[in-house]
């Protein structure tokens, strides 16, 4: 069922106006007892997930009992990343998801379905885990809040991705993001429809029907000024609600070039990209752009580690982003990697298959540490003083007679020449 659905390419919605339809909304939803609030964490800082948390707290006041950021395998909140996005949201609320130890596997996918969605590749079943929080039967609403967005290993970002992935376990989540780099990354990013989400949809249906889950979907880009608006807000209860959201996503978030790009220089905001594992958005969002023998420049002064978790930074060390051959090689060799898909299927991610150059700058990494993971290595600070990200617009741009591409975030959307993309 949709409750609200609103948005275009040229719409703005603001804070007072997602106010009044959550009133709007929750009026008509009528009293609650209990509510759990699923927004994402501090990696999703800009999809105003943490502004409407902090709404839907001044509503719900005492009987919001729990907020559980979908942190899927990334590090817990710091105090100062909670209170700086979820503003007055009280920080005894906050609850720490623990993708290892506090999942509960409601439901198994067949393997023969696994099978299908792969087109033969694979054929485990697919453990379908949440968090033990959410079959908590004195919850009688969870709101899963989030950005829709394109996404490297479902297509489009959140839904019931929230829930499967942001709130699930590691099996489940190692298994659903090694389907999506069997399948390939440049069939999956931007199609709303793809085999992951398919799997989840199979799952939602069959395990989790029961459970009182609204879900509340943003869809944001940047105005003509560059300052990040909120062009879509979608609620509901099932798929519909989320398919809208992709539509619009797909419209303002998809960049679609005519010509391919020779040397992209990439913008990490330090607060926000501290692995590769947050950081490699860089490398997914801009690979369907990129020309073959480009250049792909990295400027990371928060990079310090590659994974979120010391396991996968460690396995990430040992094995390197050496394309998809060496690394399903690798992942059919050591049962390390076949207990930890999530690595084998990031690394594939985070490959450019030997197309293109990937040079990273980073503020803490060595240039041993980055060149033992196979990429290149730049310095920081010389290539800041001739790409000063202060100083380039979005898209093209001329520096010293060259031409190049800048992107300041890439979590906000997804490039791709015109060739590589049919949807």
């Amino acid at each position: 069922m949709i409750y609200y659905a609103r948005g275009s390419a040229t719409e703005v919605i603001t804070r007072e106006e997602v106010d009044q339809v959550l009133h709007m909304v929750f009026d008509k939803m009528g009293t609650r007892e209990r509510v759990l609030a699923l927004p994402p964490d501090f990696t999703r800082y800009h999809s105003q997930a943490g502004m409407i948390t902090e709404l839907c707290y001044q509503y719900y006041g005492k009987a919001l009992t729990d907020v559980m950021p979908a942190l899927g395998t990334h590090e817990p909140m710091s105090d100062a990343e909670i209170s700086g996005m979820f503003g007055s949201v009280p920080r005894n609320l906050f609850r720490v998801h623990d993708w290892r130890n506090e999942v509960v596997t409601v439901g198994k996918v067949p393997p023969e379905v696994v099978y299908e969605l792969s087109e033969g590749k694979l054929d485990y079943a697919w453990p379908a885990q949440v968090n033990y929080r959410l079959l908590d039967p004195s919850y009688d609403l969870i709101l899963s809040i989030g950005q829709v967005v394109p996404h490297e290993v479902i297509g489009m970002a959140n839904y019931n991705k929230n829930i499967f992935v942001g709130a699930g376990g590691a099996e489940g989540i190692n298994k659903s993001h090694y389907l999506g780099a069997i399948y390939g990354l440049e069939r999956i990013m931007g199609r709303t429809y793809t085999p992951v989400r398919r799997m989840l949809e199979y799952a939602s249906e069959h395990f989790i029907a029961e459970l009182p889950i609204l879900y509340i979907q943003t869809v944001l880009s940047r105005d003509e000024s560059g300052k990040l608006v909120l062009r879509g807000l979608y609620i509901g209860d099932d798929y519909q609600c989320f398919e809208l959201a992709s539509a619009l996503a797909l419209e303002v978030n998809f960049n679609l070039l005519d010509r391919t790009i020779n040397r992209c220089v990439v913008w990490l905001d330090p607060s926000e990209y501290k692995s590769t594992w947050l950081g490699n958005k860089a490398v997914y969002r801009s690979r369907l752009a990129m020309a073959d023998r480009g250049e792909l420049l990295i400027l990371a002064p928060g990079l310090k580690r590659f994974g979120e978790d010391a396991e996968i930074d460690r396995l990430i060390r040992k094995y390197g982003y050496g394309g998809t051959p060496a690394v399903l090689e690798a992942t059919a060799r050591n049962k390390e990697l076949q207990d930890n898909l999530s690595t084998p299927s990031h690394l594939i991610h985070g490959s450019s298959e030997g197309r293109f150059t990937i040079r990273y700058c980073p503020g803490h990494l060595t240039r041993q540490e980055i060149e033992g993971v196979k990429y290149q290595y730049g310095e920081l600070k010389e290539y800041m003083e001739k790409y000063n990200p202060e100083r380039l617009k979005e898209g093209w741009n001329q520096v010293d007679g060259e031409e190049i591409f800048f992107i300041s975030n890439p979590a906000l959307g997804l490039w791709a020449h015109k060739s590589r993309f049919v949807q």
